[in-house]
């Protein structure tokens, strides 16, 4: 008796562009997104260069169309990469958070904690996703290494991009810090562990990765122009004589520190 046929494989794993084709879909901004400069950046600028159909290529093609359906989807229910039913994503062992938990505070929100160059709870989805596209247009995205296939996923990724405007944002005392755009590559590597389904849709992600390693590449160059503005009513004043990273009063005053995390 013959056997079944293999089960075609699903457009979001084939193409990295696919769930951009929805047009059914309630996209954030009325229409898909354009990518064609993030995926020319990606393709001048990548490490790896995975066969077409390989595992490695599959799980890059499946996360790309996630990034997409995360940032840019408004309703959970137009999201194909995930099994929406048993849908979780948590970062560093920290608690299973829902697709609506992402939708409502943002991707970058959902993956940063607070800390002395920026706190989510001083920043909404649109403001998040502005404050780092602005300060970096193109923010690539590739599949080093896949360390385990189906049904649980783990593999390790690149996440990288060229700060070539100021970065803005308002830390974990309500102050809005400021780091002067030094031109050159911010560069982050982590681990992911998913769980996938028998249509290799998304189940559980777990993310496992160092959050200030963006930050600290942020502020890396030695004499770049880096301020605090005055913090806000009500907000706590940084002390004078903790450890850390020096950074510059916006109105001139003498130079202060504030604590690593």
């Amino acid at each position: 008796m013959a056997s079944s046929p293999a089960p075609a494989l699903p457009d979001y794993v084939l193409d990295p562009n696919a769930v951009l084709n929805d047009s059914d879909a309630a996209w954030r901004y009325k229409r898909a997104p354009d990518y064609t400069k993030t995926r020319a950046f990606y393709g001048e600028s990548k490490k790896m260069s995975h066969t077409a159909g390989s595992l490695p290529n599959l799980v890059e093609n499946l996360v790309k169309n996630w990034e997409i359906e995360a940032s840019f989807k408004t309703s959970l229910s137009d999201w194909r990469t995930i099994d929406r039913p048993n849908y979780t994503f948590s970062v560093n062992g920290g608690p299973p958070q829902t697709g609506e938990h992402m939708l409502e505070v943002g991707t970058y929100n959902a993956l940063i904690a607070a800390n002395q160059y920026y706190d989510p709870k001083n920043s909404d989805f649109s403001s998040s996703h502005k404050t780092f596209k602005r300060m970096m247009p193109s923010f690539a995205w590739e599949v080093l290494e896949v360390y385990s296939g189906p049904p649980v996923v783990a593999f390790k990724w690149r996440h990288w991009g060229r700060m070539v405007n100021d970065y803005v944002g308002v830390n974990d005392k309500g102050e809005k810090v400021t780091v002067k755009a030094h031109g050159g590559m911010i560069d982050i590597e982590g681990i992911i562990i998913a769980k996938v389904n028998d249509a290799l849709q998304l189940q559980s992600v777990e993310a496992w990765f160092d959050p200030m390693e963006m930050f600290r590449q942020i502020a890396r160059e030695v004499g770049v122009a880096t301020h605090v503005a005055q913090p806000a009513e009500g907000a706590e004043k940084a002390s004078p004589d903790m450890g850390g990273c020096p950074f510059l009063a916006s109105k001139g005053e003498e130079p202060f520190k504030l604590s690593p995390p």
